[in-house]
């Protein structure tokens, strides 16, 4: 099972970046995240959100196929 959440490092890595794109992504708003506890975690589906972004603003066209 994937995690729900992912620290910024963590993050990070799945997207192919550094931590600091990732906070200064977070800082610009263009990534999701919340603050708990101290933590700050960004959520799977912002890590989704992001990358549908990043294709669209690139005009890269994905067609998902039904199973």
């Amino acid at each position: 099972m994937e995690p729900l959440f992912y620290r910024p490092k963590d993050a990070a890595a799945l997207l192919g970046m550094s931590r600091t794109a990732v906070f200064r992504l977070i800082k610009a708003g263009e990534l999701k995240s919340i603050k708990e506890d101290g933590y700050r975690l960004v959520p799977r589906w912002a890590l989704v959100d992001f990358a549908r972004a990043l294709e669209a603003k690139a005009g890269l066209a994905r067609t998902e196929r039904a199973a």
